[in-house]
């Protein structure tokens, strides 16, 4: 009879277990890093602040430890400011103690997320396009006395709490960042002579950790979307850093099962597009032969459609929202440009992926396909990202559209999706020391105005007369968040937690370590190093095998020893 009992309990565990999703998430409580503002400094509605620096259990007690006090009269309704030192993806664990005065009656509070000091200390629809899409980040709750209060799904760094109930006195015990991410390890790794190359790669692998939630989201406080074409740096990312990960099957599979097959992923051609580059690339990192299968139903008609809007002239005809990354939205004949090289792009990814998928006819489509296409070849009309596109689809040389395009002005123009795409064609025309002087004053630029993951997008010339994202504007300066932006990102409503901007960290791996995948799971991997001017570089790279490292380093003469321990079952090409 226990038995029989043991049987279907068992069972009924089982098929729960089956119905239910289980969240990948972990969760992390972080106190504050600083106290950054306080709406008064005299101590008389505002007391002992420093506390709440200190790490808490979550838990309420009767210890009589001292506690931070928050004193509201009818005059005065006391605010503070607090620094989490970081950029998170989360919410926020409030601790309360108990007052005589106000008995177990709740207090109500504003909180205020943001992913800059002047963001959480925005109003909403009155201050620099300050707004709660996606994700609610200004709300009013009320908190318990002697309890605990959990709130908030954002991306944020710093919170505001305003007490805003009138002759209240709120006892804080703790006041805690709830941090929610994915515990992954760093499989890869880089590490050379200059130490600001070594904090970009790791504030890429990080912008792309904090993306990785229940899908690949383009940002974490807005745009919690799957934007697949906004996916290729973070695919690429997290080949170079974290390998194999379901949440990119996970999210290229429902973007792939909401679309149509006559219709473009996210109503973009080019993320149609990217959606075929990034299975190329995926099976070559990662060989799942048995995944890449479950695509061809959709694959071979996707190629057919593109195939189809190749016009009499040899010249790509994309309907659809005709896009390459919004920095180049308003210059039309470059965007032409850059979607006659992502056609030959895509198509010879989707002829890659044809021969591992035994279609040879789809195959030679796609070769015939690309042959037409390169027999119209468009200028740049100024564009780095529509130069980029060129030189890498083989359509322009790739010196001369780095020296009359690309390389000028360093990285004037660039933006922060198509970044990566700009350094590979800078790289592609040998000009390393240029690609690494531009990661350095452009993503380096980044994180000199506070950042801890990389933006939405960025201008160098937004850094002068501008405050950093960790202080609050003083009169006469720039807010480097609140006052720039276009488009879908204006003011506060810019996204400072942007996949798409992690293009170093792959591009680090693959150029300065000098490791390229040439053969499905990493079965063959070339070792082709490019130090520019730095002494040393050295790091590792995760394979199917196991993880690959390798150690490069100049010599007086200026050549180059390299040190490679592969996995077994990796052959390595030189």
């Amino acid at each position: 009879m226990i038995k029989r009992i043991f049987v279907i309990v068992s069972l009924l565990l089982s098929q729960a277990a089956q119905a239910q999703q289980i969240d990948p998430m972990v969760r992390q409580y972080l106190p504050p890093m600083k106290v950054l503002w306080m709406s008064e400094d005299t101590g008389r509605h505002i007391r002992h602040p420093e506390w709440l620096l200190r790490p808490g259990n979550g838990q309420p007690d009767l210890s009589g430890r001292p506690v931070t006090h928050l004193l509201s009269d009818s005059a005065v309704k006391p605010a503070i400011l607090l620094d989490f030192g970081r950029e998170l993806h989360g919410g926020l664990q409030l601790v309360t103690g108990f007052t005589p005065k106000d008995g177990m009656r709740p207090a109500r509070l504003r909180l205020r997320f943001g992913e800059s000091a002047s963001e959480a200390m925005s109003e909403i629809g009155a201050t620099n396009n300050a707004t709660n899409d996606h994700a609610i980040r200004d709300m009013i709750v009320e908190v318990p006395r002697y309890g605990k209060l959990e709130v908030g799904n954002t991306g944020f760094r710093f919170v505001r709490i305003d007490l805003i109930d009138s002759s209240a006195n709120l006892a804080l015990k703790e006041v805690r960042a709830i941090f929610v991410h994915r515990d992954l390890t760093y499989k890869g790794s880089f590490h050379c002579s200059d130490s600001l190359l070594d904090k970009i790669w790791l504030t890429g692998a990080y912008t792309v950790q904090l993306n990785m939630q229940d899908y690949l989201w383009d940002g974490i406080k807005r745009d919690r979307l799957v934007w697949v074409g906004d996916m290729h740096p973070e695919t690429s990312t997290i080949s170079a850093v974290f390998g194999d990960q379901d949440v990119v099957p996970k999210s290229l599979d429902l973007v792939r099962d909401i679309t149509p097959q006559q219709e473009w992923m996210n109503g973009i051609s080019t993320y149609s597009m990217w959606w075929i580059i990034i299975h190329r690339d995926w099976y070559l990192h990662q060989g799942n032969l048995t995944y890449l299968k479950q695509q061809k139903a959709y694959l071979l008609p996707l190629l057919q459609h593109i195939l189809q809007r190749i016009d009499s002239s040899n010249s790509e005809s994309l309907n659809g929202m005709r896009f390459l990354d919004w920095p180049s939205y308003n210059n039309a004949p470059a965007v032409h440009a850059g979607l006659q090289a992502m056609m030959i792009l895509s198509l010879q990814a989707g002829e890659d992926l044809c021969k591992w998928l035994q279609e040879p006819a789809a195959a030679q489509q796609c070769a015939a396909g690309i042959v037409r296409l390169r027999e119209h070849v468009p200028g740049a009309h100024g564009s780095k990202q529509a130069a980029a596109l060129l030189s890498l689809a083989g359509l322009a040389p790739a010196k001369d559209m780095n020296d009359t395009v690309l390389a000028v002005g360093g990285p004037q123009h660039f933006s922060t999706f198509f970044g990566y795409y700009m350094l590979q064609a800078i790289a592609k025309a040998g000009d390393y020391n240029t690609a690494l002087a531009d990661i350095r004053r452009y993503w380096g630029g980044m994180l000199q105005m506070g950042a801890t993951s990389f933006w939405e997008d960025f201008d160098i010339d937004w850094m002068a007369g501008a405050s950093r994202i960790d202080a609050l504007p003083q009169p006469g300066q720039k807010d480097i968040h609140g006052d720039y932006g276009g488009y879908c990102y204006k003011g506060f409503r810019h996204s400072l937690c942007h996949g798409w901007a992690s293009g170093p960290t792959p591009w680090l791996t693959e150029y300065v370590l000098g490791i390229q995948v040439k053969q499905p799971g990493c079965k063959v991997i070339a070792i082709h190093p490019h130090l520019g001017d730095l002494q040393f570089a050295e790091g590792h790279f995760p394979t199917p095998y196991g993880i690959l490292y390798v150690k490069h380093v100049k010599q007086a003469d200026g050549h180059i020893r390299t040190t490679v321990k592969a996995p077994p079952g990796v052959q390595i090409a030189r």
